[in-house]
């Protein structure tokens, strides 16, 4: 699986942990994969193909291709989550706990490169037009 695919499946997974979907991450949503170069018809397509799944296999299936890629990636989609978790000015404990489990129990991840990945995110969303949202792969892990 590709990067998209698999911050798509993380969107949905993380929109769904806390059993209610929220309007401000759903429209962050939109800016996420305007920032990732997805068509908004590839992703309706992976969304609503998600529906059709459990949330445990979604979850093993993610992982396993998580663990595939770069850690520059990794990192990236996990500062995604992070900033979408927030997209309301709160982060859910569920939607903590899913984001923790993933960045720390199972990738190990390094917080300060996960939060200041996520800082730029932020930055640019708020300044920059998506398209110059550029991934970041210079960090050091």
């Amino acid at each position: 699986m590709n990067f998209k695919s698999i911050i798509i499946r993380l969107f949905y997974m993380l929109i769904h942990s806390d059993g209610k979907v929220n309007e401000g991450e759903v429209s962050l949503g939109k800016k996420m994969i305007e920032a990732e170069n997805i068509s908004e018809s590839e992703f309706n397509f992976q969304m609503n193909a998600l529906k059709t799944k459990e949330i445990s296999s979604i979850y093993k299936e993610c992982l396993v291709d998580l663990k595939r890629l770069k850690p520059e990636q990794q990192i990236r989609c996990i500062a995604w989550l992070c900033v979408l978790a927030n997209s309301d000015g709160f982060m859910d404990r569920s939607e903590w706990q899913f984001i923790y489990k993933v960045y720390h129990k199972e990738l190990n991840l390094p917080l300060e490169i996960v939060m200041d990945v996520q800082k730029d995110l932020i930055k640019k969303l708020s300044g920059q037009p998506m398209a110059d949202v550029a991934h970041k792969e210079s960090y050091e892990l």
